[in-house]
């Protein structure tokens, strides 16, 4: 068993790293407190490469492996969660369906742009009566012709409504089939469409950088040829992203708790009380010792989950154990930071403050951790 990382991803490791600290943290808090998506980040992540990490060099990706990918993620999240969501879904639910289910006039379409950061594409599944329970989408699309007559609306998409989003995939109901049952497929629906309406949503407790929307479609009309894979895919074709996206969620929840937990060791090798550095009793000591040790713990799960990946293995059960654990790993680590800083840590001036807020989406977005916990238990077959 072999647990270094090539040269090539230490190499990667230490300039995003860099371009973090460098680029984004100075700015973060700031863009925080305002609510705003930051198009210069953006543009220079892309310039960096962090988009299309994936993707094969014959769409204009990087052509590197899913372990890369994840490095990159978890070194933004150190930093800032709004930019780390930024690259993770612009990355797993933006790129990824048009990646691996599209077909090749749809690739060549889209994805060069998208790998470039030129353009965002975002990713409508959510809507606001089908979370946890995707398969209840109400959004329908009806085939009148040659075109998909799409109704409904999703809320909760990120980089959905930004100035430079290029579209959606849009999963949506397309017929009822034997018993019943819902009949589902993606339909790519590109920014502009007449009857198409995105808008940004305000007011979040946490990514507030980033771009969250609500999609608004009535009788909007695209083309026959927008359907994303063979019709009555789309739960297939969700299912198969959201196991990539919880490895991306998963690398989210790992970089936010390493950020935590520098900040509390930084924090308490310098606080002083009772004539001595905080980090230097027992209860404090220990505090940090549970952090390095579930930080550990949960790198070694992600990164096997993503060896699965790369090696062609099944891996949607480690997959949602990776994303289950590193969120609420992160939580534990913000919790422990923002206690090791005591009133400080309430203080939007310390980052801590900021980490402790953005904890919170990782263990509802891409499946709720009851949901991960039930994708599980019928992994290991025990319902």
């Amino acid at each position: 068993m072999d647990f270094s990382l090539t040269m090539e991803q230490e190499i990667l490791r230490k300039s995003v790293r860099d371009f973090a600290e460098k680029e984004i943290k100075p700015k973060a808090r700031e863009l925080d407190e305002r609510e705003e998506f930051s198009y210069e980040t953006c543009r220079a992540m892309g310039e960096l490469g962090l988009f299309g990490m994936f993707v094969s060099e014959e769409y204009a990706g990087q052509g590197l492996d899913y372990i890369s990918y994840i490095i990159a993620v978890e070194e933004i999240a150190r930093i800032d969660g709004s930019h780390a969501a930024t690259i993770a879904a612009g990355n797993s639910l933006g790129i990824g369906p048009l990646y691996y289910y599209g077909n090749e006039e749809q690739k060549r379409k889209y994805l060069p742009k998208l790998c470039s950061g030129e353009m965002l594409w975002g990713f409508g599944l959510t809507e606001p009566n089908a979370g946890s329970d995707a398969g209840n989408t109400q959004t329908q699309a009806v085939l009148d012709g040659n075109e998909w007559v799409i109704n409904g609306s999703k809320i909760f998409i990120t980089n959905a409504s930004t100035d430079i989003t290029a579209g959606v995939t849009v999963l949506a109901r397309t017929g009822i089939r034997e018993a019943g049952k819902k009949e589902l497929s993606c339909i790519l629906v590109e920014t502009g469409t007449r009857g198409f309406e995105a808008r940004p949503m305000h007011g979040k407790l946490m990514w507030r950088a980033s771009n969250t929307s609500e999609l608004y479609f009535d009788d909007c009309r695209v083309p026959e040829d927008n359907r994303l894979g063979p019709q009555g895919e789309g739960f297939h074709q969700m299912l198969g992203t959201l196991d990539g996206g919880r490895l991306s969620i998963g690398a989210m929840g790992l970089g936010g708790a390493q950020g935590c937990f520098e900040m509390a060791r930084r924090y308490a090798t310098q606080r002083v009380q009772f004539g001595k550095p905080i980090a230097s009793f027992q209860v404090n000591s220990f505090k940090l010792a549970d952090m390095a040790m579930e930080i550990e713990l949960a790198r070694l799960l992600l990164y096997k989950a993503c060896w699965l990946r790369d090696n062609h293995k099944p891996y949607a059960k480690e997959a949602a154990m990776a994303k289950l654990y590193c969120s609420e790993v992160m939580y534990r680590c913000a919790n422990h930071a923002v206690q090791l800083h005591g009133g400080y840590g309430l203080m939007k001036e310390y980052d801590v403050e900021r980490f402790y807020r953005d904890q919170k989406l990782l263990e509802i977005g891409e499946g709720t951790s009851e949901i991960q916990r039930l994708v599980i238990s019928r992994l290991i077959g025990v319902i």
